[in-house]
């Protein structure tokens, strides 16, 4: 048994480690857009916030539904069915390619969105408005080639092959740095197209990381038996609706999740500038340590289904619970990393004084949601592994919409309990929203876990 603790953290870490680097990578493609524009002007930095805060949700809603492919792979990985492999992978270029044109048609309008929030008593500043729906109109025109990209990458990553994701994005946030500062200064002759910038540079970063992938995809031995799988129909409608029925749940919980924060940075816009620059920058560093638990999540549901598909459920449950001891460590870390470096974690971000206050609150709040996050994130992964994925939903529906928002807003916006806290109301109420998420998904691991293992093994082959 001890071995066996000893061969799972092993491949644990080895699955993690890459998802962790093409995570922090991506993450920091971010952190740089909010350096640069932070530097540009505050409100470049406000106007980047406030579309982000639309992006996100957006874009996470079809990675949300397209990741299921990785445990779906990696069960067919782990049942010795490779030949299927290829069928689910095209089927997801399709999802993928349908997507693209609603979420675009989504960002074009968002100027309708945007204005749902300000009014003639609470005015969105006009030029942080004009930053945002231009900065998503942008970015727009990059979304075919990341859903293309997140379908090539699952596939690799449910065939236990973590490693290409990791390189490309790291090129990808190379090359980000780069083309940002050319944009939104305007060097080379161009003009300065401030925080508009970071989405055009975003587009071009997207089609870049596709175009890299699908190269690997074509060139690679290890998917040698995967390209030469003969094509039997070029859209299987009985593998869409597989993926779409166990996908959606995901997107929906990615939705909402995502939307919590949407909506909160629209909440705090009129409070100001200051406000939403300082909430920004707090979310942009939760982001960061979001791709630590999040990595060891794909790990723990690429190993949970490759082995619930080798009819091995004993083994998957000892993996689940090894990595949410793993998680639970990793967050004590962050969290202590946090606190005593808090000042110049911030001061990477912004010079402003009265932004700088604000953040020092902020920070103290997101250390302590840290535990929360990090059990509720690999809790998830492993359902998504037994493709247990309703739970998922309707859990992250209670804990953030039920739960968090309504207790943010009171505490942020109203005087009910006490004086209006703004943006520390809001993340209060996250917290709380975490808390709740953890313990129910953790339940329900528990709950499918002590199925029979003909209903578990019926369920995970599905």
């Amino acid at each position: 048994m001890k071995q066996h603790y000893k061969h799972e953290v092993k491949n644990l870490v080895k699955l993690a480690v890459p998802v962790l680097i093409a995570q922090v990578s991506q993450t920091a493609i971010t952190f740089v857009d909010t350096i640069m524009a932070g530097n540009y002007s505050k409100t470049a930095l406000s106007g980047v916030a406030i579309a982000v805060s639309i992006w996100l949700p957006t874009i996470l809603f079809g990675q949300g539904l397209l990741t299921v492919l990785t445990p779906i792979i990696s069960n067919l990985n782990g049942a010795a069915k490779r030949d299927q492999v290829a069928g689910h992978t095209r089927q997801g270029v399709v999802i993928a390619l349908f997507l693209s044109v609603i979420m675009m048609l989504i960002l074009y309008n968002s100027d309708k969105i945007i204005g749902l929030r300000s009014s003639a008593d609470h005015p969105i500043d006009p030029e942080m408005f004009e930053v945002a729906v231009s900065f998503l109109r942008a970015i727009m025109w990059g979304i075919p080639a990341f859903l293309l990209f997140l379908v090539y990458r699952n596939q690799c990553e449910g065939l236990s092959n973590t490693k290409p994701a990791m390189v490309i994005i790291f090129i990808a946030l190379l090359a980000n740095i780069p083309i940002n500062y050319i944009l939104i200064y305007g060097k080379l002759g161009l003009p300065a197209f401030g925080g508009v910038g970071c989405g055009i540079t975003a587009s071009i970063i997207f089609w870049l990381m596709f175009i890299l992938i699908r190269i690997y995809t074509l060139t690679s031995p290890t998917q040698r038996d995967i390209r030469q799988t003969p094509i039997t129909k070029l859209i299987d409608f009985a593998i869409i609706k597989k993926v779409i029925l166990l996908g959606t749940p995901l997107a929906l919980a990615y939705f909402f999740e995502m939307s919590l924060f949407a909506v909160i940075a629209l909440l705090i816009a009129p409070l100001g500038p200051i406000t939403v620059a300082a909430h920004q920058i707090i979310f942009t560093i939760s982001s960061l340590t979001f791709a630590i638990p999040l990595s060891l999540g794909v790990a723990t549901s690429i190993r949970v289904g490759y082995l619930l598909g080798n009819n091995k459920p004993e083994l998957a449950k000892q993996t689940a619970y090894i990595s949410l001891a793993i998680s639970l460590a990793l967050a004590f870390i962050v969290a202590l990393i946090l606190v005593i470096f808090k000042t110049p974690i911030i001061t990477l971000f912004t010079s402003e004084a009265t932004v700088i206050t604000i953040c020092l609150q902020l920070i103290i709040l997101l250390a302590i949601y840290q535990a929360s996050d990090y059990l509720q994130v690999v809790a998830s992964n492993v359902l998504r592994g037994y493709k247990d994925t309703q739970s998922i939903f309707f859990i992250t529906l209670i804990s953030y919409w039920v739960v968090g928002l309504p207790v943010g807003y009171i505490l942020g916006l109203t005087g009910f309990i006490t004086e209006p806290m703004g943006a520390a109301g809001f993340w209060i109420g996250i917290i709380l929203g975490l808390a709740v998420a953890a313990f129910l998904l953790i339940a329900r691991m528990i709950y499918i876990q002590k199925q029979p293992t003909a209903v578990i093994l019926k369920r995970a082959s599905r």
